[in-house]
C-alpha cells in the first residue's frame, strides 16, 4: 500500500502504528493507516487480514493513600 519514502512499517512490524494516517476519524476513535491497519484510540487494532489486536496501553501506577 505504501508508496512514499521512507516506506511505512509493514503490518507484521512491531511498530506498525507508526505508519502514516491515510484517513482520520477521531470523532469515532479510529484511523486507517497506510499499511492497511485500523488503529483505535484505545490502542487496539484490526489488521488487513481481519485479525484483531487487543488494546495494549500501559496502566498507570496505583497510588494508595496512607
Amino acid at each position: 500500500m505504501c508508496s512514499h519514502q521512507p516506506p511505512c512499517p509493514t503490518v507484521d512490524s512491531p511498530d506498525r502504528q507508526a505508519a502514516v494516517i491515510v484517513s482520520a476519524h477521531p470523532e469515532q476513535g479510529w484511523y486507517l493507516l497506510c499499511n492497511g491497519t485500523i488503529a483505535f484510540d484505545d490502542t487496539g487494532e484490526v489488521l488487513p487480514d481481519g485479525r484483531a489486536v487487543s488494546p495494549h496501553r500501559t496502566v498507570g501506577a496505583l497510588v494508595v493513600a496512607a
